[in-house]
């Protein structure tokens, strides 16, 4: 798996956690709607470590909250 799409996924499992929109997220991270669903739909390849962290903020968790999960743990070498 690539790493944009582990982040992906992580976004959409943490929004059906807390069962909230994307909208709602943007709102709550005080981000433009636009910036997540460019992360969510590839038009974001590469998302700034800050809007990661405003995004952990805006759902009261640690980045190493977000990132610590398997399929984080399990991403293959960028560098090969």
């Amino acid at each position: 798996m690539e790493t944009i799409n582990a982040v992906k996924n992580r976004i959409l499992q943490l929004c059906g956690q807390r069962n909230i929109s994307i909208n709602k997220l943007a709102t709550m991270c005080a981000l433009p709607p636009s910036s997540i669903k460019n992360i969510l739909y590839g038009k974001s390849q590469n998302p700034k470590l800050l809007t990661i962290k405003m995004i952990c903020d805006g759902l009261d968790i640690t980045l190493s909250e977000f990132f610590s999960t398997p399929e984080f743990d399990n991403l293959e070498q960028e560098i090969k």
